[in-house]
């Protein structure tokens, strides 16, 4: 072997053990459990078991805004090359900012309006090198760091809405996300909990619907064509 190939073959095996150290640091093993999907939380309880929730309220029509304990976030499929099984990658934020409009006529209820921004160069998750990456790949958060829905279809809100009940409802509008808008339709659930509203919910569409690409480090580490956005945010009247 002559010199030249002998120092091309060390360059390429530095190379390769280098991308393979990249992807086992960048995923130890598959360690940790992916949080849960995001939902509605369980209504808070009393001293003697009955749910906290004011049964009689009536929704406030007007403006509600995101209010503290908003989570939104990402949930996309990675597979390190070698391991059999892949795990869920999630990311979240509570840097979410937005209004929900309500209008009232009669004894009916709609949503009217709804402006949601998500900072998304917040998204943290259990690994800090998958979210450094997110700012230069995929998302591309550095260059487009927020991710909207604006409300295109009015939403009439169900009879048990204003009873604290768990209603399903869907929000068509128009979805940005890495600086591309889409009409989405999103399946949603909701509850009025006392002065508060709950809505969670989720869509997944592949990575390619929005310009993206999935990440990958030297295919050490790759991401499933399919992502995932979640969901789940406390609603307060305004001025209430």
């Amino acid at each position: 072997m002559s010199k030249r190939t002998l120092i091309a073959a060390l360059v390429a095996g530095g190379l390769t053990l280098g991308a393979a150290g990249v992807g086992v640091a960048y995923f130890v093993v598959f360690a940790g459990t992916a949080p849960q999907r995001l939902a509605l939380s369980s209504p808070t309880a009393t001293a003697s078991g009955s749910p906290t929730a004011n049964a009689t309220a009536a929704i406030g029509a007007g403006t509600w805004i995101v209010a503290s304990g908003s989570v939104a976030g990402y949930r996309v499929r990675e597979q390190l090359a070698s391991v059999s099984a892949p795990s869920d990658a999630v990311g979240r934020t509570s840097s979410i900012t937005g209004t929900v409009t309500i209008g009232q006529s009669s004894t009916n209820y709609s949503v009217s309006a709804v402006s949601i921004t998500v900072n998304v160069k917040t998204l943290t998750s259990d690994r800090s090198m998958r979210d450094n990456r997110l700012h230069q790949m995929g998302l591309e958060s550095d260059r487009y760091p927020t991710a909207t829905f604006v409300l295109t279809t009015p939403i009439a809100l169900p009879a048990g809405a204003t009873s604290g009940e768990v209603v399903n409802v869907s929000a068509t509008g128009q979805l940005t996300i890495h600086g591309v808008t889409k009409t989405v339709t999103i399946p949603i659930q909701a509850r009025l909990s006392g002065s508060q509203i709950e809505i969670a919910g989720s869509i997944t569409f592949p990575f390619s619907e929005f310009g993206m690409t999935p990440p990958s480090i030297g295919g050490f580490v790759t991401v499933q064509d399919n992502a995932t956005m979640e969901f789940d945010l406390k609603l307060a009247q305004k001025g209430a």
